[in-house]
């Protein structure tokens, strides 16, 4: 696999160039690909509509498929538009001809509005083409079609509609929300197989109405990704974060009229400096990295126990002290990052952190254990703070690093606030675990990290990477210590600091 693949696109051409051919040579480019086309279809249209098609003939479409391959190497292909059943019995003559090569079909079914676009003929040789490839990325009308019934009133009707294809025809079917009526849990990208859901991905919707070509270029994105990656899940996590980014910043362009729907800004993160799209940089993939390091936390005796109630009063009060011990530096952490952040925006976001991390020392802390001398730190508490200290180098390694304190702590602790009931000796802990505003916190800080890491060079990212598993581990450590072990402890600072991210991090 090449450290820049060739990916060709087979599809129709759009000369306002939001979709077909140059939007998936856009999506090709921005995800670090190397584009080609062979072009189906020329259309008249614009952001408002298509006014008119012309199909060449399909033996001048199988000479353009035949001029690559001779040449090119093809790693991936990306098939669109076809139109009619003479391109794609063109098209699946051809992928006979060829080594085994990734291949994701957007199926060019139903228009919009809802409007059939193949005859009957070509619907029956887009269903042979379908088992010669690996991904589907139909709309929500095409999966209706495929699965042969009406179009799903709900994601989870979508999701069986899925599971019936990719069961019927050997593929993994890209389940799209996007055009579900209830918006309410955020816009769902689902992989399915024939058992069922292989990743699903929620991305929060997009404010615009800048969304022409948005199929087209996602399907050419996880083309190019995959060829890039080798997974089809991480294909879609890069994919889908790559277009929410290019649909967050449509609006920049100024493409069409009031009337039509322009196009999403393909190039909004490579203009913003970032990196194509990378697995390493991808922070999903860290948190993938460290599950072992959450079911170990889970595990834990101390937090079994505060858990049910059991844990003992004495334990429970050695670890806030040992959390307070930490919370200074970690406020000193924060503090670093604010002033080493790049834009205003990061800069707000770490100092009311850093200001509600001392509040919650002082409120929460001193509430509890009173205001007698501080302890010394366990050797536990220092080697992890030690860590944060050295962190403080660069920006991006520093803010990887203090990363798991905010999403190992909303991750465990929603869990424990489950366990909340009347009469519980943590009640005010545990109901704390609870919290909305932290949960939107956390989801900021995953968000600022990844923004930091889609711009670090590779080898910042290994660095980024490296400091956010060990902070993990250590976060697991600190959940470990007891009395009983000398290191007086308890528990992590994940569970030090409810309350000052409710009241600042927003």
């Amino acid at each position: 696999m090449s450290a820049v693949p060739n990916i060709l696109s087979i599809a129709g051409s759009d000369p306002s160039g939001g979709a077909g051919i140059q939007a998936d040579l856009k999506s090709i480019a921005a995800c670090g690909g190397y584009g080609m086309a062979a072009i189906t279809a020329l259309t008249a249209q614009n952001t408002r509509g298509v006014t008119g098609v012309h199909i060449p003939p399909a033996e001048f479409l199988s000479a353009q498929l035949a001029a690559i391959s001779e040449d090119v190497r093809v790693d991936a292909v990306k098939i669109g538009m076809l139109g009619t059943a003479g391109a794609i019995r063109a098209v699946t003559g051809w992928l006979r001809t060829l080594p085994r090569v990734p291949v994701v079909l957007d199926p060019v079914m139903v228009a919009t509005s809802g409007d059939r676009l193949l005859a009957a003929d070509a619907d029956a040789a887009l269903r042979a083409l379908l088992r010669m490839v690996d991904v589907v990325t139909p709309n929500l009308a095409e999966l209706a079609v495929l699965a042969g019934e009406p179009t799903a009133p709900s994601w989870e009707r979508a999701l069986t509609q899925a599971r019936a294809v990719a069961a019927e025809y050997g593929v993994l079917v890209l389940a799209k929300g996007g055009h579900l009526a209830d918006r309410r849990g955020g816009c769902p990208d689902a992989l399915v197989d024939s058992r069922g859901v292989v990743l699903e991905v929620v991305a929060d919707w997009a404010n615009t109405r800048n969304t022409h070509g948005t199929g087209c270029s996602l399907s050419s994105a996880l083309a190019t990704l995959y060829a890039r990656t080798g997974s089809w899940p991480d294909a879609l996590r890069l994919g889908k974060a790559w277009l929410g980014r290019a649909l967050a910043d449509a609006d920049a362009l100024d493409v069409g009229s009031d009337a039509g729907h322009g196009p999403v800004h393909h190039f909004a993160g490579l203009w913003a400096g970032e990196r194509p799209p990378s697995p390493a940089a991808l922070v999903d993939t860290w948190w993938d990295a460290i599950a072992g390091v959450r079911e170990d936390i889970d595990a834990l005796a101390f937090v079994r126990g505060l858990k049910d109630g059991t844990l003992a009063r004495a334990d429970f009060e050695h670890y806030l002290r040992q959390d307070a011990l930490y919370l200074r530096t970690y406020a000193q952490a924060l503090s670093r990052a604010s002033a080493l952040a790049p834009d205003a925006g990061q800069q707000r976001f770490w100092a009311s952190a850093a200001a509600g991390c001392l509040e919650e020392e002082l409120q929460l802390h001193r509430t509890r254990l009173g205001s007698g001398p501080p302890p010394e730190p366990s050797a536990t508490t220092a080697a992890y703070l030690n860590h944060l200290t050295a962190s403080g180098r660069t920006y991006p390694v520093l803010v990887a690093a203090i990363l798991p304190c905010f999403w190992l702590y909303q991750d465990t602790g929603s869990r424990l606030a489950a366990a909340h009931r009347d009469g519980h000796p943590y009640a005010d802990w545990l109901a704390a675990y609870s919290s909305v505003e932290f949960d939107r916190a956390t989801r900021e800080a995953v968000a600022v990290v990844q923004k930091v890491a889609l711009r670090a060079r590779e080898d910042e990212v290994a660095d980024m990477r490296r400091a956010f598993v060990e902070s993990a581990r250590h976060e697991l450590l600190f959940f470990a210590q007891t009395e009983a072990d000398g290191d007086p402890g308890g528990s992590g600072a994940a569970f030090g600091s409810p309350r000052w991210a409710v009241a600042r991090a927003e």
